[in-house]
């Protein structure tokens, strides 16, 4: 076999074929560096002593569905330059790695394509090996997403895995990158990506947030001078919540008849009125669920006439819908109302702060869909560093479910 041809299938260069061995599953190539490469590794110097050889073994990339090894014979050598005693450089691996860099580059090409579990099988290697090599080229190239330019992001918190296991994420608006990812939902949570912040002189004009007081207060206090805009989807969210609580309210007093008529429209209520089905009978049942109450009727139309707040020409106007839809809640006697028509006045300028900066956490909270979707790729990541280096990858990455 010519070196050309050895080059071309193992990649390897520098080294010289001195036997190959194959059998139905496995092909070994066996291999020794070309003596006129032997040098020092740390000087380059030629003017060496051999002192002795040590036989390692790596893994190559596959030949068809064969799996192909490369067992170099590698020299010890003494340099009388610089009197140091050291195996060569392999050249073809890293240090300490027992696969060569071809098969690690074939490796991350198939990270898109396949799970971390079908990669093992289909090279017949450890899981921990595919995820080492999956980790080295994360904290290479994100272990430290950049600060300087960010200028708008989003702060909320996401649940994952079991046992409600909460995670703080920062997300630049921009470009859609996780900046940080904080253990728990605390205001603490945060306390090192500050420290980062500060450290990159970053300026950042606005941010996307719920109305959680202790991520508010982190805020306020650490960036004194962004503009804070309460998200549109979570205040809708929280005016759902509301509706939701008083139908319970009301199937718990109502006789059985109205049960009835209540009795499996919580998502009629909360259903955008465009998306609801004809065909079903849903506009007809909702219709009768509000007939059966005058409160349960405020209320929802009251949720219908919140979602026009962020569909006004200009902030002021909005300003004046806001203290209408205040005012209605406050006459409508519904207890539950009147908290929320609170709540929105004590909040309007975050909640207003959207006609300024028109941003969200809604691409913080798409990516749910895409974390579950790498956790099923991946069967799990019980490596807490591996996550954090994944979510930061995760605006670049194109999960798809395999199989």
């Amino acid at each position: 076999m010519s070196q050309q041809i050895v080059y071309q299938l193992f990649h390897v260069s520098g080294y010289q074929l001195t036997q190959l061995e194959t059998d139905a599953h496995c092909a070994t190539l066996h291999v020794e560096p070309q003596p006129h490469r032997v040098c020092c590794p740390d000087c380059k110097s030629k003017n060496v002593i051999l002192r002795g050889y040590k036989v390692r073994l790596f893994h190559n990339l596959p030949i068809g569905s064969s799996c192909t090894f490369i067992q170099a014979r590698l020299p010890r050598v003494e340099c009388r330059e610089c009197q140091l005693v050291r195996q060569i450089t392999v050249g073809f691996a890293d240090a300490r790695r027992s696969y060569t860099r071809a098969f690690e580059r074939y490796v991350l090409e198939l990270s898109g394509l396949m799970t971390m579990q079908d990669i093992a099988r289909h090279l017949v290697v450890s899981w921990d090996i595919v995820k080492d090599i999956q980790k080295r080229h994360l904290q290479t190239h994100y272990a430290k997403p950049p600060l300087k330019n960010v200028q708008q992001i989003a702060i909320d918190e996401i649940c994952i895995g079991h046992g409600h296991r909460y995670l703080t994420l920062v997300m630049d608006l921009k470009t859609g990158a996780i900046l940080f990812v904080g253990e728990g939902k605390k205001a603490e949570s945060l306390a090192p990506f500050w420290r980062r912040l500060r450290a990159a002189r970053a300026r950042i004009e606005a941010v996307a947030m719920d109305m959680s007081p202790a991520f508010l207060a982190a805020v306020e206090a650490h960036l004194p001078h962004a503009t804070i805009v309460h998200d549109r989807f979570h205040i809708v969210k929280l005016m759902n919540d509301k509706l939701s609580q008083l139908r319970r309210e009301l199937y718990h007093d109502a006789t059985k008849r109205q049960q009835q008529v209540l009795k499996g429209s919580r998502w009629l209520l909360l259903m955008n009125p465009e998306n609801l089905d004809p065909i079903k009978g849903e506009p007809k049942r909702l219709q009768n669920a509000l007939r059966l109450n005058e409160s349960l009727a405020v209320a929802y139309y009251l949720k219908e006439d919140l979602r026009q707040l962020w569909e006004q020409p200009d902030k002021e106007t909005a300003r004046l819908k806001l203290l209408d839809w205040y005012q209605q809640g406050m006459a409508s006697g519904v207890r539950v109302l009147q908290v929320f028509a609170q709540t929105l006045l004590a909040n309007q300028w975050r909640i207003l702060s959207w006609y300024d900066y028109p941003i969200s956490t809604g691409p913080l909270e798409g990516l749910n869909n895409k974390i579950k979707t790498m956790q099923r790729q991946h069967y799990g990541l019980r490596d807490r560093e591996f996550l954090i280096l994944k979510l930061h990858q995760l605006h670049e990455a194109k999960y798809a479910l395999v199989g």
